[in-house]
């Protein structure tokens, strides 16, 4: 239950011919507090709740645990949620031994392309493809329950 991932940003849009699979996502937080974040995601035609801890100091490992609730509770959820709904649509990448996971986001986030890897430890090594650019894995301001608050559009 601990995940460990590194984040990018997205340099091209060369991603989406590479992509195997593509899903629209709506995401809120019923808390988005660092200490435990607790998001409800809309996923294509899944619902998902996940809880997730504080991260440790190089932004890289966390305690996460999900469940697939029901979507039509989701939808419910959604409508307590804080302000700040994340919406995006996530593609699925595989490059080596590794998936990327690459959100485009709309709305207030309009722009902003971040990709995500999943390792198994903080010092597993993976290829990098061409299309990917600054590591932002330590910059809290990339963090969806961040972008919901102070959405990309307001950053100077």
């Amino acid at each position: 239950m601990i995940e460990i991932e590194r984040k990018f940003l997205v340099t091209s849009d060369q991603f989406k011919k590479e992509a195997f699979a593509q899903n629209r996502i709506k995401q809120g937080y019923l808390s988005s507090v660092p200490e435990r974040t607790v998001r409800v995601r809309l996923k294509g035609n899944k619902a998902y709740i996940t809880i997730k801890g504080i991260s440790n100091e190089a932004g890289m490992s966390r305690f996460e645990w999900e469940k697939e609730i029901p979507v039509d509770e989701a939808e419910k959820l959604l409508l307590l949620c804080e302000k700040g709904i994340i919406d995006k649509t996530r593609f699925d990448v595989k490059v080596g031994n590794h998936i990327y996971e690459v959100d485009e986001f709309y709305g207030d986030n309009q722009g902003l392309l971040i990709a995500e890897v999943e390792l198994q430890s903080e010092t597993e090594t993976f290829e990098k493809p061409n299309w990917l650019g600054k590591e932002v894995t330590s910059d809290k301001r990339y963090y969806n329950s961040h972008l919901s608050i102070i959405p990309y559009k307001n950053w100077k």
